[in-house]
């Protein structure tokens, strides 16, 4: 009985050491699997948290998954899940620099369109109040010193749009540059009389059409 109880604890410590060493040999590997995939999800990171902000976040609960997997020694199913993250989180790296293109194409017309039109509203504009400042009477329903005010706003925006297309930032610039858009709208209708066909007239209304 004593020979085949200390062969089958012989058998017992085998096996034991064998599985410990099966577990030994997956931790690097999948320690490698996971920084993989850490590395495809960071790389996507800046495209996709504006463009794919959904999908960026279910591949970073997968991905904590695997870590939490990974901590309890269950190295084959990070071995197994880590590299479908990595690939899917190369795959969203795609889909976001597309999306990204799209839309700089987007901003970039709309800026050709800004830079084409404020600055002839704004001097359009500007125009209109210097006259009637030099005017002894300043005809009715025209609200002079607001319309200055939104002219002087517009002008601090259309140079901040200005520099921001300069640095590369498009989407600060076409932001900045509606905004200037507006004030001279804005001005606009202040600027404009009953019958007023001055080219500043109606910039409102088509502002709002």
């Amino acid at each position: 009985m004593r020979p085949i109880k200390s062969m089958y604890r012989y058998v017992l410590l085998i096996t034991a050491a064998l599985l410990v060493g099966a577990c030994t040999s997956q931790m690097e590997p999948a320690k490698q699997a996971l920084a993989d995939a850490q590395s495809a999800i960071d790389a996507a990171s800046a495209d996709a948290s504006k463009y794919e902000p959904d999908k960026l976040n279910a591949l970073r609960t997968r991905l904590a998954s695997l870590k939490g997997s990974f901590d309890t020694h269950d190295y084959a199913a990070v071995l197994a899940n880590a590299p479908g993250v990595s690939g899917e989180a190369r795959t969203l790296s795609r889909e976001a620099a597309a999306k990204k293109e799209e839309a700089m194409k987007a901003l970039n017309a709309q800026w050709m369109d800004l830079a084409s039109s404020v600055p002839k509203l704004m001097e359009s504009a500007n125009a209109r109040a210097a006259a009637l400042s030099k005017a002894k009477h300043v005809p009715k329903g025209v609200a002079l010193a607001p319309a200055k005010a939104d002219l002087a706003d517009a002008s601090h925006s259309w140079e901040k749009a200005q520099a921001a297309q300069a640095a590369g930032n498009v989407e600060e610039a076409v932001k900045a540059g509606q905004a200037a858009k507006a004030k001279v709208a804005a001005a606009a209708d202040d600027l404009k009389t009953p019958g007023n066909d001055h080219p500043v007239a109606g910039l409102k209304q088509k502002q709002h059409g």
